[in-house]
């Protein structure tokens, strides 16, 4: 298995002697963590600028913090935040891109909706289409592996960071076929190549290929909680802690005022009720250390993977999220401050793609109904994107 970052630097002709910018992160090695920006200058290549996703090019800023940086410290190149302290800084502005000739995009994905960084994709092949710059992707694996798709679109008014093209929720795409996929049914615009994986198949989990795993963001230190996050994003749209600045993020969900063999009992009948598998709880307590809770003790639930081919990662934080409710309906709050620079549609919905999940949720509704709601627009997805698969 190499990534498409290793099979460029067999041949930079493409791309040698060009003004070259680099969309990257951290993740953006080889098999031996060399870094990209180190190989593509080692092999010759004209580096001009960088562009730093969420979190940033060394990933040391926490979910939903601007970034502000405008020089890598490492390598001195100029850096261009694409995540700042508003919307418009989501997309590179037009000047950052007219004086280069090539923009490679490397970044390690996580195969769900909600994970920004194809987003990010999206909104520089939107600005380079119109300027005229090729966009470059240096592929890499789907580590929840490329079969697998879950849930719904996102649907009209409810576009956002979090759900910025209408995609499944668990797409079972690599960032490459993505591109693609923009370009073919999102109205993406854009002169755009894609450096294949090489010896990748579909049914592989990340790790399976040979492949380093290097945590894509702060808060996803595992392919274990890439496995869940589809579904356990959820709580991040809740006023209850999604384990922030634990070991254990997304795996542990609480809050002060929760009691945890309550929280257990639910999530098991919601679970036995709704035929989700793969996964058991057992009662928690922890201390979150960023945002919601900071510093406050919580109780809550551990989520427990068992079997990550037997679990609809969706539907866990459908579940999870509908118990905590359940638990104690007058404490339990959606979240209400703005998500992701949107403050008139409910962070919930954002993330769901619609406001059917919170209003059934609201309502006392099998979560089941709201999954099986979702299957028009799931198959109508995987319809799309079977042209778009290049592996």
């Amino acid at each position: 298995m190499r990534s498409g970052l290793e099979v460029l630097l067999d041949d930079v002709s493409g791309v040698k002697g060009a003004r070259v910018g680099l969309c990257c992160n951290h993740t953006a090695v080889d098999r031996d963590l060399r870094h990209a920006i180190d190989l593509l200058a080692a092999a010759g290549v004209r580096l001009v600028r960088l562009f730093g996703p969420e979190h940033g090019v060394r990933a040391t800023a926490q979910d939903m913090e601007g970034v502000g940086e405008n020089r890598d410290p490492v390598s001195g190149l100029e850096v261009v935040s694409l995540y700042g302290d508003d919307a418009d800084s989501l997309h590179p502005d037009s000047s950052t891109l007219e004086d280069l000739d090539v923009v490679l995009f490397d970044i390690q994905d996580i195969g769900a909706r909600y994970y920004t960084y194809q987003a990010t994709l999206g909104f520089m092949m939107q600005v380079a289409g119109r300027v005229g710059t090729r966009v470059v992707v240096l592929d890499r694996p789907n580590p929840i592996d490329g079969i697998t798709v879950e849930g719904n679109m996102v649907g009209p008014g409810f576009e956002s960071f979090v759900g910025a093209f209408p995609i499944a929720i668990r797409h079972g795409m690599t960032v490459g076929e993505l591109a693609g996929y923009f370009q073919a049914h999102c109205g993406v615009s854009a002169e755009v190549d894609v450096v294949r994986c090489q010896g990748w198949s579909r049914d592989q989990w990340f790790d399976q290929t040979g492949l380093p795993w290097v945590y894509p963001s702060p808060n996803m230190p595992t392919l274990e909680t890439a496995t869940i996050y589809p579904g356990m994003c959820l709580i991040e749209a809740t006023n209850l802690s999604e384990g922030r600045g634990t070991t254990r993020p997304f795996h542990l969900v609480g809050a002060p005022w929760l009691d945890p063999q309550r929280l257990v009992t639910l999530c098991e009948e919601g679970a036995r009720a709704a035929g989700l598998e793969g996964v058991a709880f057992r009662p928690a307590a922890f201390n979150p250390g960023f945002q919601k809770h900071a510093g406050v003790g919580c109780r809550g639930v551990e989520v427990h993977l068992l079997d990550r081919r037997a679990l609809h990662a969706t539907l866990l934080g459908m579940v999870v999220t509908d118990a905590c409710r359940r638990a104690d309906p007058e404490r339990f709050g959606w979240r209400a401050e703005p998500y992701e620079f949107v403050a008139d549609v409910p962070a919930i919905d954002l993330l769901t793609g619609s406001a059917a999940y919170r209003l059934a949720v609201e309502a006392g509704d099998p979560v089941r109904d709201v999954l099986e709601s979702y299957e028009p627009q799931r198959r109508q997805f995987v319809a799309q994107r079977r042209g778009c698969l290049l592996y």
